[in-house]
């Protein structure tokens, strides 16, 4: 009661941002980082902080860390390189369940070692095409894609936002303490085997046969385009099937043309070779796919005629009006690349293929073309007579296939000299990031653009947020509540905690969940005069543990629309996979970091 008493008009204020906070996290539209900013305005005005410890969380090393690892993922998925890999690894499943166990090893172990956003916006396009290709539900997929993520996250340091930023905050706390970059792992890999267990088995119980949002819409547009087989392609050698031609989500492989040979009805079973031209007809976003595929080159040598590289181009979409002075003639004759700069890579009309090579077909009104060109055509062509339509297709745009190797071996690197403790993970991913930029694996433009404002901008706050809870000794009340409650039992003072971090990053989200509890799991560790490390890592796993609804984490709901679900169906397999999981942190962090 005194400590009520003490709390003072500060202490209320803050807990009662807190809650509001929370309640328009749930109830409301306003974006999680407007809401944070606002509670951490509130608090400055206030003079409940001062401006230096409202805005400390913007220096914060985790926060910055988290910044710079959206660059250095960017290398890899401009390269191609994760997208490669995923590919790769996915294979020809055998069923439902062994298609799960296919997606979910890789996924956990990328996401060990990258953020486990990332890694879900790469595999999302993958495993839906992977899905058509194989007749598979693309709602049994997502939901484990994403919380495989998850899970493997929480096995190092930098895989996900989470750990490091409570590793953030218990370094500067403890004058530069760190937790290593694999210690995580204790716990992270029996979690990891937890989850994919409980998933692989429940699955068919418990998971939605949903019908996705991407197949209520289909492109009825069909696109002619031409690749070639590069002459140092990894496809040379491999049948249509293997290669993963064959059975391309809309997109159809249509002939090969051999040494001046045709092979139309083309085997699955053909082995493609060197120099092949291959004729696809389909829909625009298999036809952009395609070009980036790596070992696929545009058959036509005049994208290697336009200004700058590949990399800083982009796909447009352009309609030909009736005044194009091109219309008439053929694509060759018109010499289209030096007239627009930009170069056809596919054509449709009236919404089907034309039967010719593109260099032969003789444009007409309203033919819809895929461009590969500057982005300043937009802007020039936008208002032009020339087109009726012109926009550009996303932010898709051709990869640099060659420099992935350069790409892995940066970010192999950053995690060698981490792990050595040669460097900082905050100054290893800075290096990694220039040494991106420098090699030009990802274009600085894009590198700019790369970083998630929101999300850093949650974090930022957030951090002002419980420097206020922590400085009115609010956190301080909450700590002895808890303990309280446990009956100063440590190992349920533990448990109590991660249940804490589970509903409060179901209702907000992981990286508020955390920064708040940080203080709170700090002062449940001195008032019982134990071990800060089990309360850390507990409460890394609990605001990780992100399964019960599709706000809580940002990897859910990425996955929610595409994959067709509705709120219910994470409670349904979300709610036993948490409780599971914090049944074996509870019990086992004990075990590794003793109180």
């Amino acid at each position: 009661m005194d400590a009520i008493t003490d709390l003072g008009w500060q202490g209320w204020l803050s807990l009662g941002l807190v809650a509001l906070s929370f309640a328009l996290f749930l109830r409301s539209r306003l974006a999680p980082d407007v809401i944070t900013s606002g509670a951490l305005t509130v608090l400055l005005v206030t003079g409940v902080l001062t401006p230096v410890e409202a805005l400390a969380g913007f220096a914060n090393p985790g926060m910055l860390t988290v910044a710079v690892l959206y660059i250095v993922v960017s290398g890899l998925k401009e390269t191609g390189a994760v997208g490669w890999i995923g590919q790769t690894l996915l294979g020809h499943p055998k069923g439902e369940t062994n298609a799960r166990l296919r997606l979910m090893l890789p996924v956990a172990g990328l996401s060990a070692f990258l953020n486990n956003t990332a890694v879900v916006a790469i595999f999302i396009p993958a495993v839906t095409d992977w899905a058509k290709r194989h007749q598979l539900s693309l709602s049994g997929l997502l939901m484990p894609l994403s919380f495989a993520s998850i899970v493997g996250g929480t096995c190092t340091l930098i895989g996900t936002s989470t750990n490091l930023v409570v590793n953030g905050l218990y370094s500067s706390q403890s004058g530069g303490l760190s937790f290593g970059l694999f210690e995580l792992a204790w716990i992270g890999l029996p979690l990891m085997l937890v989850t994919l267990v409980f998933i692989l088995v429940s699955a068919r119980w418990l998971l939605p046969n949903r019908v996705a949002a991407s197949t209520r819409f289909e492109d009825v547009r069909r696109y002619t385009t031409e690749m070639l087989v590069s002459t140092d392609s990894p496809l040379a050698g491999k049948s249509i099937e293997a290669a993963g031609l064959r059975q391309l989500p809309g997109l159809f492989l249509v002939e090969i043309e051999r040494d001046g040979q045709i092979m139309p009805a083309v085997s699955p079973q053909v082995l493609l070779a060197s120099g092949d031209r291959l004729v696809f007809a389909g829909m625009l976003d298999s036809v952009v796919e395609l070009h980036r595929i790596r070992g696929l080159v545009p058959a036509t040598n005049q994208v290697y005629k336009l200004g700058g590289p590949r990399q800083e181009r982009c796909f447009v979409e352009a309609v030909l009006s009736n005044k194009c002075p091109l219309v008439g003639v053929s694509v060759r004759e018109g010499h289209f690349r030096g007239y627009y700069n930009a170069v056809i890579l596919a054509l449709s009309r009236n919404g089907e293929r034309v039967q010719r090579k593109i260099g032969d077909i003789v444009l007409e009104p309203g033919d819809t073309l895929l461009l590969e060109t500057r982005p300043d055509f937009v802007l020039q062509q936008r208002n032009s007579k020339d087109f009726l339509v012109v926009s550009q297709f996303g932010d898709e745009h051709p990869l640099h296939h060659e420099r992935a190797p350069i790409a892995i071996a940066i970010v192999a690197t950053m995690v060698g000299l981490v792990a050595f403790e040669l460097l900082s993970m905050l100054e290893a991913a800075l290096l990694a990031a220039g040494a991106m930029i420098l090699t030009r694996c990802t274009p600085d433009r894009v590198a700019r653009r790369e970083p998630d404002w929101q999300v850093l901008i949650v974090i930022a706050t957030s951090f002002g947020i419980g420097a206020a809870l922590e400085k009115t000794g609010a956190a301080a009340l909450l700590a002895g509540s808890l303990i309280e409650l446990a009956g100063g039992i440590p190992w349920l003072a533990l448990g109590l905690l991660f249940v804490a971090a589970a509903v409060l990053t179901a209702l907000a989200t992981n990286n508020v969940a955390a920064v708040l509890l940080f203080p709170v799991a700090l002062d449940s560790a001195r008032l019982m005069d134990v071990s800060v490390i089990p309360f850390l890592v507990t409460l890394m796993v609990g605001a990780s543990a992100s399964f019960a609804t599709p706000i809580g984490y940002q990897t859910n709901l990425m996955v929610f629309n595409v994959g067709g679900y509705r709120f219910s169906d994470f409670i349904r397999i979300g709610v036993p996979l948490t409780i599971l999981v914090g049944a074996v942190t509870v019990t086992l962090v004990p075990m590794i970091w003793s109180f």
